[in-house]
């Protein structure tokens, strides 16, 4: 739900700034581990630029509550809805729309949540409208992870990087820093039974434990993407680990290559129970 009094407040002051001396650009990266916070500043930006009230925005008008709601028709936003990408079909009629000039606005907003999901064949329909947009618009894309969003588009969008002055610890620092929103952090909850879970699944692998297919099984019951996200993740953490270990360095290594393959076959969306036990069996061959 959006909530435009949960914003990054410096960036909220630099685009006001910027929306006051007419300096808004017509395209945005924001980079932020809460991609929440990411996106409450930008209907936060929409509302500054509708609202009617003197103290702008105050998120109770007529407008702002219109956009809130995710019900005006100048504030666009696409995304993923759960799913592991956005398709070029959810871009592509982008195009005719923020060709239309704006109904009740001085400009149009065209938010992406997740842009760290684009496809290439998405990425690169979107490289046209941020471009040259046809009509007065303001594009921002909302990633967790600016290195995985295409140098072509982050050649074009002004970048805003709303982590700075920010840290955070432990674990969470670790999740963050591999792609994890907090929503996603927040959904895992209590991790200590997975935890121990992955670590003998691991070790089993290692000694060819025919338990290991055992333990495949159990994790393969993982319901949740983040929680498939986050086996995936600790496996290849527990090989870079041992990597510093000359003892294990070359069984490690032969890890991290079928965590690879692994990868892949999580994104043509194999079965991930299947993934696991094709992972088990590799150690048995």
């Amino acid at each position: 739900m959006i909530d435009i009094t949960k914003i990054n407040k410096s960036q909220a002051d630099f685009l006001k700034k910027a929306y006051e001396n007419k300096q808004l650009t017509h395209s945005y990266l924001f980079v932020d581990n809460d991609e929440d916070e990411a996106l409450n500043t930008a209907y936060w930006l929409a509302c500054l630029f509708n609202c009617h009230s003197e103290s702008k925005p105050d998120g109770e008008c007529r407008n702002c509550q219109q956009i809130i709601s995710g019900n005006h028709p100048d504030v666009l936003l696409v995304d993923s809805e759960g799913k592991k990408s956005l398709s070029i079909d959810q871009i592509r009629p982008l195009k005719e729309e923020l060709a239309k000039s704006p109904v009740e606005s001085s400009r149009r907003f065209f938010f992406i949540k997740e842009a760290e999901k684009l496809t290439l064949p998405a990425a690169n329909a979107l490289l046209n409208l941020l471009e040259e947009p046809v009509a007065p618009v303001v594009s921002i894309l909302i990633t967790n992870n600016a290195d995985k969003i295409l140098p072509t588009i982050r050649s074009r969008v002004q970048i805003l990087n709303f982590n700075e002055g920010k840290k955070a610890n432990g674990k969470t620092e670790i999740l963050l820093e591999n792609g994890f929103s907090n929503s996603e952090i927040e959904e895992l909850g209590d991790t200590k039974n997975l935890d121990q879970l992955i670590k003998y699944f691991y070790q089993e692998m290692l000694e060819n434990n025919s338990l290991s297919l055992v333990s495949a099984h159990k994790l393969g019951e993982a319901k949740l993407t983040s929680q498939r996200k986050y086996i995936l993740l600790n496996l290849k953490l527990w090989a870079q680990k041992d990597l510093d270990n000359d003892k294990k360095r070359i069984t490690a290594a032969k890890m991290l290559k079928y965590l690879i393959e692994v990868d892949k076959m999580q994104s043509n969306n194999v079965n991930f129970r299947n993934v696991l036990d094709y992972l088990a069996l590799k150690w048995k061959r």
